[in-house]
């Protein structure tokens, strides 16, 4: 199996969030072509007997197969029940994924929390993008109501780090949208222009550098992706207020993460954990 066949995971366990999150996995599988496989972690620490739970998995998987089929009735899609703690199976199974697909919160989530202790370990440890679709949080009644109707893709990107798997996760998904926009922020300010050997006392020569310093990382991509409309945003200021702004709209916004973590967060820059913990859409995290 070549990169470009490995599936697409939905991790379903019958909540609210995770239909959710199988509905958009369905969607991005057709679009790239590729498998969809779809998960339900038997959790470990269940005392239904065996019988009991392979059955509950069994028809829980049915429904999710006849829910995906009714999106995408030519995808076809397999499952899978494995039996282990949820995040440590999605981490173990995006291995070989091209992402892994979770709701913000599963059945065992609280509700005043923004995003689940899996889906953020999974998201904080998978060695393929992770998707957390969220629902707007605890006041999803306040979201808005055009959330999540725009084309575009928005991608955070920052100075020191590597941002190349953020620009072609995210390029490869515009293209896959006709008529998507491809928005790319950057967050500066003087202290970071100043550690970047840039300008410190001159806010519009660090503007300005700022400017070329997106350009520049960006051209190649436009260049093997000439059909995606693509805006530059460099924000003097915070990043992460910009994201969560436009995730509100966004069909999918992405992020970076470091590659190596292995607890809760770690890996998460601040911009990244405060996008992923607040945004008012899918959020994408991808190693980097």
């Amino acid at each position: 199996m070549t990169t470009h066949d490995l599936p697409v995971i939905a991790a379903v366990d019958g909540s609210t969030h995770s239909w959710q999150a199988l509905d958009w996995a369905t969607h991005e599988a057709e679009r790239r072509r590729l498998p969809l496989l779809i998960v339900h972690v038997r959790p470990l620490t269940r005392t239904a007997d065996e019988e009991t739970r392979l059955r509950e998995a069994d028809e829980l998987l049915a429904e999710a197969v006849r829910r995906s089929e009714a999106l995408a009735p030519a995808l076809n899609p397999s499952t899978l029940a494995p039996l282990d703690f949820p995040a440590a199976a999605l981490v173990s199974l995006g291995r070989d994924a091209s992402m892994v697909v979770v709701g913000s919160r599963g059945l065992g989530g609280f509700r005043s929390l923004l995003i689940g202790s899996n889906s953020l370990a999974t998201a904080s440890m998978a060695s393929c993008p992770v998707v957390v679709v969220q629902d707007g949080g605890p006041g999803e009644d306040d979201r808005p109501e055009e959330a999540g109707t725009s084309s575009d893709i928005v991608a955070g990107v920052a100075a020191d780090e590597s941002s190349e798997a953020v620009l072609e996760f995210a390029f490869a998904t515009a293209a896959t949208r006709p008529g998507a926009r491809l928005r790319i922020v950057h967050g500066w300010t003087m202290f970071s222009s100043m550690l970047a050997g840039g300008p410190v006392f001159d806010r519009e020569t660090a503007a300005d550098s700022a400017r070329r310093g997106l350009a520049e990382l960006t051209s190649g991509w436009q260049e093997r992706y000439p059909q995606v409309e693509v805006v530059r945003e460099p924000v003097n200021g915070s990043a992460s207020r910009t994201l969560v702004t436009a995730s509100a709209t966004a069909a999918l916004t992405v992020i970076g993460r470091r590659r190596g973590g292995e607890s809760l967060g770690l890996g998460l820059s601040p911009v990244a954990q405060t996008t992923l913990t607040h945004a008012l859409g899918p959020v994408a995290v991808v190693p980097c």
